[in-house]
């Protein structure tokens, strides 16, 4: 029975991070504290980490379920949605008004409309419809982490951009399985602890790690739809063509 909830341990863990950086992201502001906005956004990039875990776990213990899979989405929303877009608007977003509210907003109603229409309508198989939240959630907490780095148009576009990514019907392949070994289980805490040291003790180098390969995940989408459109267009001016001659 303990062995069954293992996987649901993970996602409440996620969960956890994700009600952390809220909190972190209040208390920052309230105290004057950056560094606290900084964690806040470092416990998102480690929420993926669990997000990714809870998974593997549940197939190499032959523990899937759909209440599992239901507090995974819910997990989801609130670290990957909710926390990031409170922390940008904490960081950034708040001194745009009305404006800033509804950009904050958009973010995680359309990492929670992803959610729904996944968990009714998986899509094709080897493939996500819609950019994960779980990525959009970690691109979201890194410009936040480094806000002072970007132009502010690139923020608001960047939030902007990662919301219709959720909800659009791009294709982005899903990460190969990779079996963890039976053997590595006791590891895996050890492993979580390790990542937890790295981004404490270098907040503001951590999260590059991460940042890097999902903003080119999230490219990829846009570029694979875009080749697919103009394969399709050569195809109609073919056809067309063929039909004139």
């Amino acid at each position: 029975m303990i062995t069954k909830s293992i996987p649901s341990m993970f996602t409440v863990g996620n969960l956890f991070l994700g009600v952390m950086a809220i909190i972190l992201g209040v208390q920052g502001i309230v105290e004057g504290e950056s560094r606290y906005l900084d964690y806040a956004s470092i416990l998102v990039i480690i929420g993926m980490l669990l997000d990714g875990l809870d998974g593997h776990m549940a197939r190499m213990l032959n523990a899937t379920s759909e209440f599992g899979k239901e507090l995974d989405s819910l997990s989801d929303v609130v670290t990957f949605g909710v926390a990031p877009a409170i922390i940008m608007n904490l960081v950034f977003l708040n001194g745009y008004g009305a404006w800033g509210i509804v950009v904050t907003a958009m973010f995680p109603i359309c990492g929670a409309l992803r959610l729904a229409r996944f968990n009714v309508k998986p899509g094709e198989p080897g493939f996500f419809t819609g950019l994960p939240i779980t990525a959009a959630g970690g691109i979201l907490a890194t410009l936040a982490l480094y806000h002072e780095v970007f132009h502010p148009l690139i923020l608001i576009m960047g939030v902007v951009l990662l919301s219709l990514l959720m909800v659009s019907n791009f294709k982005y392949p899903k990460p190969k399985k990779v079996g963890i070994p039976r053997t590595a289980f006791w590891i895996t805490p050890l492993i979580i602890g390790l990542f937890a040291v790295l981004a404490y003790q270098f907040p503001s180098g951590f999260p590059k790690i991460a940042f890097i390969p999902l903003v080119l995940y999230a490219l990829y989408g846009i570029k694979k739809s875009m080749d697919g459109a103009l394969r399709r267009r050569r195809r109609r001016k073919k056809r067309n063509f063929g039909k004139k001659t």
